[in-house]
């Protein structure tokens, strides 16, 4: 689909009068530091906004820096980080915080072939960051841009590619400042999203989010509270404290959670150690003569 320059234009208008009247004020859209816009593109994978927008300034308070977030303790950064979810997002930040450091002088780079070198930044991750890290005319699609160009663009189609999408994307692109272009139309996407039908589901690329709970991910995320609180655990005790999490209980004495006597919910320990060794493996737990620690 080619576009006229007046279609464009009528289009960009309307993006950008909307932007005006009802834009979003975000705390990572009031500054133009890289690391910081980094730190919430990185949050803001998988993860609500109302929810980054409460972490986002304790993580950035915690560690202001690359150097700063380079030098932490992987338990401080998990610390922090908990209740974002998707941990692995944290140890990639951390990654990416000793590379920029050792190999650019503590300065992101701008290139996209650079970005995506970086520990869990793909191809549209390194597009958005290009854009409100430094304002460059980088194309990309994320969920809300994918609503506002199927809702204007593909009235009556279903399973509509991003590829069919990422060339009007370029065409449409305010060039003389992608920044707030790409804010105006993740705010609009996000306008019709609460206005009824989620354009989403008309994407070729739709996947319904699986259940949360009693998921793979879930006790990924216990066994790395768990050894928060409890640091230098077997797999029998990381196991007994999962089995007093999964009944709810948070015992504690001197800040570290205990086992309770009562019955308990069974754990399977096979299960457990699978993903122990996996987050071991990611570099997320590491092991040492049979004990887990962060």
């Amino acid at each position: 689909m080619r576009l006229s320059p007046k279609p464009i234009h009528k289009f960009q208008k309307e993006i950008l009068d909307y932007y005006n009247k009802n834009g979003r004020k975000m705390p990572w859209r009031e500054t133009v530091n890289p690391y910081h816009i980094l730190v919430s593109e990185i949050m803001l994978q998988q993860t609500q906004v109302a929810r980054v927008e409460e972490k986002y300034p304790q993580f950035v308070k915690a560690f202001p820096n690359f150097r700063a977030l380079n030098r932490a303790s992987l338990a401080k950064v998990y610390g922090v980080w908990q209740g974002i979810g998707y941990n692995r997002r944290a140890l990639a930040l951390k990654k990416t915080a000793r590379i920029v450091v050792n190999d650019y002088r503590g300065a992101l780079p701008r290139t996209h072939e650079e970005l995506c070198a970086l520990p869990g930044i793909g191809k549209a991750t390194a597009a958005s960051i290009m854009a409100f890290a430094f304002s460059l005319p980088a194309v990309f699609v994320e969920t809300n841009i994918r609503t506002v160009f199927i809702h204007f663009f593909f009235k009556k189609r279903k399973r509509v590619a991003d590829e069919e999408i990422l060339p009007l994307v370029e065409q449409c692109l305010h060039r003389k400042n992608p920044r707030m272009w790409y804010w105006a139309l993740m705010d609009y996407g996000t306008m019709l999203k609460k206005s009824g039908e989620d354009k989403n589901m008309r994407s070729k690329h739709y996947k319904r989010q699986g259940r949360f709970e009693g998921s793979r991910r879930q006790k990924r995320g216990k066994i790395l509270r768990i050894l928060l609180n409890c640091n230098r655990l077997s797999l029998k005790e990381m196991c007994d404290m999962m089995k007093v999490i999964n009944e709810g209980w948070k015992m504690v004495e001197n800040g570290k959670l205990k086992v309770g006597s009562e019955d308990k919910k069974n754990v399977k320990r096979g299960e457990i150690k699978d993903i122990v060794d996996e987050l071991t493996r990611e570099g997320m737990v590491r092991e040492e003569k049979g004990r887990y620690f962060l």
